[in-house]
């Protein structure tokens, strides 16, 4: 299905403004018109469309070009006083009465100029088969600069030797790609900084590039789970098609609820034909039952317009990218579409997880010299400062252990308050580093943080060779927690086979977690996997003279 720009249900969101005109307006109408600018701007996270020439039930009434453009210099100057720059998205004619004049509706992003570091930031997991061309789509959209077909463009992005010598991403890397207020790429061209980069953006958008080896599934399924991505890019080389972990990973993603969107890559290296097969095989996959998605190729400007504000809005449209990196075609297109993207979460869900107690995920541990201990993770509630005192566990004993927060760093630039949903790095100084381990959490002192040993979980069992009963061993993904956990039992069943779901107790092999009740779940175990949800959790106290058995029992094994 091609993108059609249309009477789309649009209407409805917050996101977006109808307005017939703006012509001359008094001053009360103005200052009126100005607040609800602010409003609609603080409920986009500093992000509104408004649709001029188009009356509020929908219907595209359309204006003269006197009018329209009296109409966007009024919207212009409502910008400019509540802090805003305007860029014009796209302008069509539209037949409405007899006249015979012109008559154009437009439709215009308003976006904040960035104030304190308040930019708006999402985050996109790239996923899809090894050898795709995820890391070198990445390095020319975020370097600027195209790729000589041999990958020199992904060498920025790679953290370790082996993954230069093979090619091959084996580790999480971030990287950022910005917009100003006035719709432009903000990225590492012109020898900027990634402090620089922050600074001129009103949107940021990290990448999260993850591995597609299926070697490194592992490291692809904590990048999943633990760093939150509001959204999911799956790339697929135009000349082999779906193949591989591709529909490994589109899975993942679904299960997880990540909206997801696809690029074709490589198209410069194979014919047409070759390119509409690909386009073809994926359309089919995603009208399947399994998935019932609505595929929508992106072919020019206007498409990526409405695939942005569709893609948000429903979770079944998935958007289609051809494209390549090495001659830059349909690059732009892609550049639009997340230029436009609007956050999911508007700022009232935001604004309700900063008035909880403070709780940030350990995903990453570093040592830096002259800095000591730094940990990167994801703020899930509160608000995080500098010099904040918290606590961290559970460690291997189940307690917590006091620290102080140092400096904080968000995409690589020193930030003072942290909020809720966003990522970085803290520093604790001298903090001994041995103390921790991914999966922990740094939580207020105020809270009461619920550990547990065993828990329950409402399951379904995505695949199995073999039957999954009382006894199986599977590793656990609960957000950034990844530990080996034994099925004690099955309720109501004596075992699962695919397809099945049940309500199963784990056990944790090695010590005890902080887990959160209605947390997705994750597991998987060769070629088993699984999904669901934690429904119960049992406090460590019951079993724990058996825990402490089955452990002596680990150390003389």
């Amino acid at each position: 299905m091609s993108a059609q720009y249309g009477t789309k249900n649009i209407y409805e969101l917050e996101y977006l403004g109808n307005i017939l005109k703006l012509v001359n307006p008094t001053q009360y109408r103005f200052e009126h018109l100005a607040t609800q600018l602010k409003w609609r701007l603080q409920e986009g996270r500093g992000e509104a469309v408004y649709q001029i020439g188009v009356e509020d039930n929908g219907l595209l009434v359309g204006l003269t070009e006197a009018d329209m453009k009296a109409s966007l210099k009024t919207l212009k100057r409502m910008a400019e006083k509540v802090g805003a720059d305007i860029t014009l998205l796209r302008e069509r004619e539209v037949d409405y009465d007899l006249d015979r004049n012109t008559r154009k509706i437009a439709e215009v992003l308003v976006r904040k100029v960035p104030d304190d570091q308040q930019f708006l930031d999402l985050r996109v997991a790239v996923l899809g088969n090894v050898d795709s061309g995820k890391s070198t789509l990445l390095g020319v959209l975020t370097q600027g600069e195209l790729d000589n077909g041999r990958g020199r463009a992904r060498l920025n992005l790679f953290r370790h030797l082996h993954e230069i010598q093979t090619g091959r991403t084996s580790s999480i890397s971030f990287e950022i790609l910005g917009f100003n207020s006035k719709g432009e790429v903000v990225n590492y061209s012109e020898s900027r900084t990634a402090e620089e980069i922050c600074e001129s953006s009103s949107k940021m958008i990290t990448f999260i590039d993850l591995a597609g080896h299926h070697k490194y599934l592992k490291t692809t399924i904590f990048g999943l789970t633990s760093y939150c991505p509001d959204f999911a890019m799956l790339v697929v080389s135009a000349n082999t098609g779906i193949a591989g972990t591709t529909r490994e990973h589109l899975g993942l993603a679904m299960a997880l609820k990540v909206p997801i969107f696809i690029v074709v890559s490589k198209v410069d290296l194979c014919s047409r034909g070759t390119v509409d097969r690909t386009v073809r095989q994926l359309e089919r996959v995603l009208k399947q039952p399994g998935c019932n998605k609505v595929p929508m190729v992106v072919s020019n400007p206007d498409d990526a317009v409405t695939a942005a504000q569709q893609f948000a809005q429903s979770a079944c449209i998935t958007p289609i990218f051809t494209l390549s990196s090495v001659s830059g075609e349909s690059l732009d297109l892609l550049k639009v579409f997340l230029n436009i993207l609007p956050p999911l979460s508007n700022s009232k869900e935001q604004e309700e997880l900063m008035q909880q107690l403070t709780e940030f995920q350990v995903d990453e541990i570093y040592s830096v010299p002259d800095v000591g201990t730094v940990v990167g993770g994801t703020l899930y509630s509160g608000v995080c400062r500098e010099g904040e005192r918290l606590v961290v566990g559970p460690t291997d004993e189940g307690r917590f252990l006091r620290l102080k927060v140092g400096s904080i760093q968000r995409n690589r630039s020193a930030c003072r308050v942290l909020r809720a949903g966003q990522a970085a790095t803290l520093a604790l100084g001298n903090f001994d580093r041995s103390l921790l381990r991914k999966g922990m959490v740094m939580v207020s002192p105020k809270m009461n943080p619920t550990i547990c040993c065993q828990f329950e979980a409402a399951i379904v069992l995505l695949f199995h060779a073999k039957t999954f009963r009382r006894g199986s061993q599977v590793t656990v993904h609960v957000g950034n927690v990844r530990q080996t956990a034994t099925v004690e039992c099955l309720h109501g069943k004596e075992e699962l086979r695919t397809g099945e779901r049940a309500v199963v107790r784990f056990r944790f092999i090695k010590h005890p977690e902080y887990l959160r009740l209605g947390a997705k779940l994750l597991f998987r175990e060769g070629v088993t996997k699984g999904i669901g949800h934690v429904a119960r959790l049992l406090p460590p106290s019951q079993n724990h003279d058996q825990n402490q058995n089955h452990d002596q029992n680990l150390q003389e094994h």
